[in-house]
């Protein structure tokens, strides 16, 4: 190999090395090994041009990904995750249950949808539901794009790896992979990759995140809220309506005309019209105001709705100050809605419960209120007497329920537009630009919440990936790695070299990206056949599930790219749960191509 090989290598090492000692955030190394790689062109033409490493951020998949970021976006401020994801995932109480009734759908989603477009519908369902059930989302988001990559591999469309492999085998004048022709492989893969998954995380999969630690010290407000007559939740159990499951909420009692029913259980049935009077932290009293079928009181009560439109109103908490003309008089007679354009949802008192309905507490100075407002409203009022503070409550804003159906049809849009590639020749792409305009245009999200949902640190990651990954293609690094490995097999026959070729297209991934291992292992693969005098189909087979079946690094498929952050993990962590799962899936496959598919 030339000097520019063997320099990439030792840059990509030491990226490697730092991503594992967890020296700076995954996005920060992977964009400063791309810079240094890409500056190398000073002294090499063997090294990217600069118009080369512009492409890598104006990637087709680079592209599709934060389109799909908007997407989501669209599903979660419309409501449209708690639609798909409380009657898919249901309500399981431990996280390997929770990964059982993750996995499962996933998986057989991701075998005929995109991987990446499922773990982009998913992501922020998984997120919220974690978060609603108590479960580690640590626990979940690896599982997520695990089960992804491995329902993606069941058939010709569920990757696009597969339909890479597919294109090069076109070019080569060889028999081509069908529908299903990799199908009785891929599933023993996916079937013993499941359990391998929910059996290992409980041991190597450590707790990033530990649900509840924000909770101890909260705030607790009181809220009283309406049920609607006729909503899902009339006539639905407490547990059922998922009442119970928000942390640090109580349910402190049940107003049914004149009977008030204290201390709830789980069985108790609701009815349209019951008051629910809760005390609870800030987000999962905000999230109530968000349950569909519940209407709060403060609502119910004003004669006219604030001029804001609610889905553009955000939560806010005020500190109510000595000299605010608020003091001394209850909610109502303050004249609070028309005297700041705002609703007061809930109110905290130094962790007193507050008897009485929200409009009838007086209020006292040092008194926080939850308000429902107008974006303007903070700027409007962080300067003036009224408020000791005034503070958005972040990352929370009211969710448009009659948008959840609209939100759900542009992702099915996406998706069905997105899984008909093969047959229309119309990648994922247009699709998911359409989807995200159409998200905006119909309201299911704002602009702003639109702008706020895609994640920058994983776009930059992936173009950065993308960059070393073609730098070690022109420089001839992973031509030099594959051959080396290759020739250490030399004489050991047709299943010898399959396990040759599959380890190698393994490394390459764990690398590289995906396609760039497949494009790169396929004319090794075919050149392989050709000298053995068999068919090309076994290793075609090989590649395509080595080149998807990268677990070990966060590198080794986009989908890795997307959780990374999302979850908190460390790059020792797809360590610990990949390395396993890689050697796994190679036995299975060296094992069941000879058996199944045959040289």
């Amino acid at each position: 190999m030339s000097w520019e090989a063997w320099l990439t290598i030792g840059i990509v090492a030491a990226m490697t090395v730092g991503l594992a000692m967890n020296v700076a955030a995954a996005d920060a190394l992977l964009l400063l090994t791309a810079i240094v790689l890409a500056s190398l062109r000073l002294i090499s033409d063997q090294f990217l041009e600069p118009d080369q490493v512009a492409a890598a951020f104006g990637n087709e998949g680079l592209v599709t990904v934060g389109a799909l970021f908007v997407v989501a976006a669209g599903l979660t401020h419309s409501g449209g995750t708690s639609r798909v994801g409380t009657p898919m995932l249901g309500r399981p109480d431990t996280n390997e249950a929770a990964q059982v009734r993750l996995m499962l759908p996933v998986v057989g989603t991701s075998a005929f949808l995109n991987n990446t477009t499922v773990v982009a519908m998913f992501l922020p369902v998984v997120k919220e539901w974690a978060r609603l059930r108590r479960l580690d989302v640590s626990k979940l988001l690896l599982p997520l794009s695990y089960a992804a990559i491995l329902g993606g591999i069941c058939t010709l469309i569920g990757t696009s790896t597969n339909i890479v492999v597919q294109g090069l085998m076109t070019e080569a004048n060889v028999p081509e992979m069908g529908m299903f022709t990799i199908t009785p492989v891929a599933v023993p893969i996916a079937l013993v990759g499941i359990v391998y998954v929910i059996v290992a995380a409980r041991f190597l999969l450590p707790s990033r995140t530990p649900a509840g630690d924000k909770l101890s010290d909260a705030r607790q407000y009181t809220v009283e809220l309406d049920v609607e007559v006729g909503s899902p939740l009339d006539g639905t159990s407490i547990a059922a309506a998922g009442l119970r499951a928000l942390p640090g909420l109580y349910l402190v009692e049940v107003r049914r005309e004149l009977h008030v029913e204290a201390a709830v259980g789980p069985d108790f049935v609701l009815r349209g019209k019951d008051r629910l009077v809760f005390a609870g932290v800030v987000q999962s009293v905000a999230d109530l105001h968000n349950i569909r079928g519940l209407k709060s009181v403060v609502h119910a009560q004003e004669e006219q709705d604030l001029d804001v439109p609610r889905h553009d109103r955000i939560f806010v908490e005020c500190v109510v100050s000595q000299t605010s003309p608020l003091v001394g008089k209850s909610i109502r007679d303050a004249r609070f809605r028309t005297r700041y354009e705002a609703a007061v949802l809930a109110v905290h008192r130094n962790g007193e419960l507050l008897p009485g309905k929200i409009g009838d507490m007086v209020v006292r100075p040092g008194d926080t209120l939850l308000v429902e407002a107008a974006p303007a409203f903070v700027e409007q009022q962080r300067d003036r007497k009224d408020f000791f503070l005034v503070s958005r409550v972040k990352s929370i804003s009211p969710v448009r329920h009659e948008r959840a159906w609209i939100s759900l049809a542009i992702l099915a849009l996406v998706v069905i537009g997105g899984g008909l590639e093969p047959w229309t020749h119309v990648g994922t792409l247009p699709f998911a630009l359409l989807g995200a305009a159409l998200v905006v245009v119909m309201g299911c999200a704002s602009m702003d919440q639109a702008r706020k949902s895609i994640d920058w640190s994983v776009l930059f990651a992936i173009g950065a990936a993308l960059i070393i990954a073609k730098t070690l293609d022109s420089t001839g690094a992973a031509d030099g790695l594959a051959s080396a490995l290759l020739s250490l097999v030399g004489g050991a026959g047709p299943v010898g070299a399959l396990a040759a070729i599959y380890l190698c297209t393994l490394i390459l991934t764990e690398v590289l990206t995906n396609n760039a291992a497949a494009a790169l292992a396929f004319p090794i693969a075919h050149a392989t056949a050709q000298s053995l005098h068999v068919s090309t189909m076994p290793f075609a087979i090989a590649v395509c599930l080595a080149a998807s079946c990268g677990f070990a690094t966060p590198m080794g498929y986009q989908t890795h790219l997307m959780v990374y952050g999302a979850g908190g993990y460390r790059f020792s962590d797809f360590l610990r749960m990949g390395l396993g799962l890689d050697l796994v899936c190679m036995i299975i496959a060296v094992i069941l191509i000879p058996l199944l598919i045959g040289f």
